[in-house]
């Protein structure tokens, strides 16, 4: 690993606003608040994996892996981050490095002709390069080629430097977002800008969640100038430095970055989750008072309490005929995240009782509101063997799992059935819309009479009386034409 990389890496781990970190001495802060994991570790994903995550649903840019092809075929498309325009993210574009090209050194050139390429034909805004594990390994200066390139075809080339090498996926986050700071970030100014100005960081639009927040957003007045999250465009992460409040989804990737917009900016920045009645409504007031901190017109909290109070009363009037069929029903949630804690909220404004979540790539300050919110740390965990969910899930008698999709197997071992509520979902479950998704989901779910079937003992299997002996048939068989009697078969 490079000099220069290590450094970005201590830096992303010595985090100053995050919670975690502020409660260490001066000395301990220099350790980082995580150890990269170790080359080969199986760990959910790779350094390069967390910046294509952070990065590829910026929609109108073209994401160029510079790697051999497995690379770019295994981290591609690997969230449902929805467009509501440009499709080229769903591209993917790779140099496909050769075992030839690595031992001539035709790494660099092969890059600068693929970004040429590129430019001829799609002619995106930006493209965006991603070094991986072998191109690092072998000394290719992605840095140098992205420059040349920029100047040579006028479409800026930025250097993604996060190789899989440099540890784990929630590291390439980070590093994502460093990487557009310093290359991204400041670079275009605006037409105009306005007090109602917001950044919107760590939010993936996953199955259009977005698009079930922004029509309040347009209500207030809210525009989203600035945007590191799903269905952005390369222009919108260009002017981040003109909004005038962030509002950060995922604080444990990219808090290093709103740090660095307030610091370098002045723009100060909150941490919110659209999941969840109450959620949303506290999401809303605090980006609308923050707003009004920084001029926006006064009047802007009245209008927001008015809409909170409108949206709140039309969507536990639309919940209340499913209430019946959720109130009550167990639910075992293992995902990660601000999920930890906004989807408990979300859960117990249904009645539903968690019985238990993990805190998985959760910061202090997740683990905190889920103690808030459920009133104890007894059902906090951060990761689970499926022998012990499996255990879990029968020891709590949980009606249902709510997770990712590598656990679904586990609730159907245990004949329990299972949503989806991790990036590889097909329902949006965002915003007050969202609620309603949510609960017809779990009442479709724990109340399909095939679980009744499933759990009860197969037919095989059930003690049946004795019912004595049959008789020995009599009469003739339709079909042969033989009787009983054993004369019919002695010339069998």
């Amino acid at each position: 690993m490079s000099d220069a990389l290590k450094s970005t890496v201590q830096q992303a781990f010595d985090e100053p606003a995050c919670a975690t970190n502020r409660a260490k001495s001066a000395a301990e802060r220099k350790k980082g608040c995580s150890k990269p994991l170790t080359p080969g570790a199986a760990a959910g994903g790779c350094a390069f994996d967390g910046a294509k995550i952070t990065l590829q649903p910026i929609v109108d840019v073209a994401h160029l892996v510079h790697a051999p092809l497995a690379c770019e075929g295994n981290g591609w498309d690997n969230r449902g981050s929805a467009s509501s325009g440009s499709m080229l993210y769903k591209t993917g574009f790779t140099t496909d490095m050769s075992e030839l090209d690595i031992v001539m050194g035709k790494g660099e050139s092969k890059l600068y002709a693929a970004i040429r390429e590129i430019v001829e034909k799609h002619r995106p805004p930006a493209v965006f390069v991603y070094a991986t594990c072998v191109t690092a390994m072998i000394g290719d200066d992605i840095e140098a080629v992205c420059k040349a390139a920029t100047e040579a075809f006028g479409t800026p080339a930025i250097p993604v430097n996060v190789p899989g090498y440099a540890g784990s996926k929630n590291l390439g986050c980070k590093l994502a977002g460093e990487m557009m700071f310093r290359h991204v970030i400041g670079t275009v100014e605006p037409e105009r800008t306005t007090e109602y100005d917001i950044n919107l960081i760590g939010d993936y639009n996953l199955s259009g969640e977005l698009w079930q927040v922004k029509p309040l957003l347009d209500r207030l007045g809210i525009r989203i100038l600035g945007s590191l999250a799903a269905d952005a465009r390369y222009k919108q992460v260009a002017v981040m430095h003109r909004a005038r409040v962030s509002m950060l989804v995922c604080s444990h990737a990219l808090i290093g970055l709103a740090r660095k917009l307030e610091e370098t900016y002045g723009i100060p920045f909150f941490e919110g989750s659209f999941y969840g009645i109450s959620d949303t409504s506290e999401s809303l007031r605090t980006m609308c008072r923050m707003l009004v901190e920084r001029g926006a017109a006064p009047d802007l909290i009245d209008r927001c309490e008015a809409l909170i109070a409108e949206e709140e009363a039309r969507v536990r009037a639309d919940l209340e005929p499913y209430r019946a069929r959720v109130a009550g029903k167990r639910v075992l949630l293992y995902t990660g995240g601000h999920k930890s804690w906004s989807v408990v909220s979300a859960l117990q404004e249904l009645g539903v009782e968690v019985v238990g979540t993990s805190v998985r790539k959760a910061t202090d300050n997740d683990k905190a509101r889920v103690v808030e919110i459920m009133g104890t740390d007894t059902h906090m965990f951060d990761n689970m063997s499926p022998r012990e969910m499996y255990a879990t899930l029968r020891a709590s008698g949980a009606d249902i799992l709510m997770s990712g999709a590598r656990s679904q197997f586990v609730a159907l071992k245990a004949r329990v059935p299972w949503i989806d509520v991790n990036q590889e979902k097909h329902e949006p479950y965002a915003g007050y819309m969202g609620m309603l998704d949510l609960v017809r989901a779990i009442g479709r779910s724990v109340n399909n009479p095939m679980w009744a079937d499933v759990r009860s003992p197969a037919p095989w299997d059930e003690p049946r009386p004795f019912a004595g002996i049959r008789p020995a048939p009599r009469g003739t068989c339709p079909v042969s034409g033989l009787t009983n009697d054993p004369r019919d078969f002695e010339d069998c």
